[in-house]
């Protein structure tokens, strides 16, 4: 339960625009209390508290703080559906914010000038977490040389993996260690689909995608996001090529269409609205291809519940690979407008160093909200659920400060913490780590770029259209809607970085 939104958010948070919210109680200088203030806005995918039970949770955290740093912090937890429209709205009506997250838009944060430049703060009131973090990490949120954001401390690198039903692979022998690339699936596919063609052996993730757009090697989408990438790095070479020209785009797409034509995969995947949970609840498909970033005995406990009662299991297909969008796609910052950056860096700084503050974020009040079982880990108070606490962010556990500080809930294995920490350090880092791209120059032919890109690439992703002669078709398209001026843009801004970053 602790971690499994957190793959899932990379790709729900991409379509959100920036967001901050705020309202401190006196402007951010210090009250009647004598404390500085600050209010620190966070997206919530559970249920949003009551303001008595939220004000329980605030006094609590204010009891560290103001021993700690001097500061009053009030705590703003908005819905994630709701987060960009509620936080945009009370930017606009003046309100003060201090800190924010970006989800999925941290260049668009930076380009309408709503981040506080962190640079020196981090020096003076953040040092612990500016080492914590890493110089690495911290590029990837910078720009210009300066630093407008910190990255959530979480598992961050995202490996591919097929998600299947164990018990079906077992009555068939299936050697699911012999299955370590996209490739290799084909077989286990075909060997289902004998045994069971009453069944659809691969279920779609969600609308649009079969897995496809997760198994690239080494592939740096150079600040856009894998639904709808727009000139691309592969491997060490510094070049900026049209994606979907190349020879490993189009070997994807005619594996797809393989499997299309075989009937390996659900036939409606480009435009179905149904998600590969409530595939494989219905028992009627073997398994499903997505990225997670946790090991594979804890992927596939985490994702039993939401796929039925049948057995599953998870095996990884692929590496994990770095770039600068997939660091700061969720990411702290310090609003432009705040009349307390210091109070600011400093309650933010403590959100990534100080284990109590972000589990009374996260989980609330130990005895009300939950219970610390003797092992370290915690669960709900018996016969409470998340739907019944007074307060809880649990499922936000990956969008908020230090993830590794966080209790473990219960039956998750505790070692999987060093295996995701090694991961996160271990995983091959793009050569263009710290790039972003700034596209407002382009915003014309993104515009109309996306559009043909959203016609086509769904298509031939699930293997419902010929990569045959629909590639060509896709590629002139994007021609016409004037996708050379933003490989060129792209090319040209990453030279410039390049020689910058020597």
């Amino acid at each position: 339960m602790r971690r499994k939104l957190i793959a899932a958010l990379m790709a729900a948070t991409m379509a959100l625009t920036v967001v901050g919210c705020g309202g401190a109680k006196d402007g951010g200088k210090a009250s009647d209390s004598g404390y500085d203030q600050v209010t620190y806005a966070y997206c919530t995918f559970n249920n949003i508290p009551s303001e008595e039970d939220l004000d329980t949770v605030e006094e609590a955290i204010n009891e560290i703080t103001r021993d700690k740093i001097g500061v009053e912090v009030t705590l703003k937890p908005i819905g994630i559906a709701d987060y960009s429209s509620k936080v945009s709205l009370a930017l606009q009506g003046g309100e003060q914010i201090d800190i924010f997250e970006s989800l999925g838009n941290f260049n668009t944060c930076v380009s309408t000038d709503m981040t506080y430049d962190i640079t020196d703060l981090l020096d003076e009131y953040g040092s612990e977490t500016k080492e914590l973090v890493g110089e690495n990490w911290l590029q990837a949120c910078s720009k210009d040389g300066k630093v407008y954001g910190i990255p959530t401390m979480k598992p961050i690198a995202l490996t591919p993996m097929i998600i299947y039903r164990q018990d079906i692979a077992e009555e068939l022998g299936l050697d699911m260690s012999a299955v370590n690339s996209v490739e290799d699936v084909t077989d286990v596919l075909r060997k289902v689909k004998e045994a069971h063609p009453e069944m659809t052996p691969l279920a779609p993730v969600q609308q649009g995608q079969i897995g496809m757009n997760v198994v690239w090697d080494n592939v740096d989408w150079l600040t856009d996001d894998f639904y709808s990438p727009k000139g691309v790095l592969m491997g060490d070479d510094m070049t900026v090529v049209d994606f979907y020209s190349t020879p490993e785009f189009r070997e994807k797409c005619e594996l797809a269409r393989q499997w299309y034509n075989e009937g390996l995969v659900m036939k409606d995947a480009a435009t179905t609205t149904s998600t590969a949970a409530e595939c494989m609840t219905s028992g009627n498909y073997f398994a499903y291809i997505a990225a997670y970033s946790y090991p594979e005995a804890d992927t596939a406990a985490s994702l039993q519940a939401q796929c039925g009662t049948n057995p599953i299991a998870a095996k990884m297909i692929g590496d994990a690979y770095l770039s600068t969008s997939d660091v700061n796609a969720v990411s702290w910052m310090i609003a432009s407008t705040t009349k307390n950056p210091e109070a600011a860096m400093k309650f933010l700084n403590l959100t990534y160093t100080d284990a109590d503050v972000i589990n009374l974020l996260i989980y609330g009040i130990e005895g009300r909200d939950y219970v610390l079982n003797e092992d370290g880990s915690v669960s709900y108070p018996e016969g409470e659920d998340a739907t019944t606490v007074p307060y809880t962010a649990q499922l936000s556990c990956g969008t908020l400060g230090n993830f590794f500080l966080m209790y473990p809930t219960a039956g998750t294995d505790p070692e999987s913490l060093k295996w995701e920490l090694e991961q996160n350090e271990k995983a091959k880092t793009s050569p263009a780590m710290g790039f972003t791209f700034d596209s407002d120059a382009y915003k014309t032919q993104y515009t109309a770029v996306t559009n043909v890109i959203q016609q086509y690439l769904a298509g031939l992703y699930c293997g419902s259209l010929d990569p045959d002669t629909e590639i060509d078709k896709f590629v002139a398209a994007l021609k016409d809607a004037g996708y050379q001026d933003i490989l060129d843009g792209k090319q040209e801004q990453l030279d410039e970085w390049l020689a910058n970053n020597k």
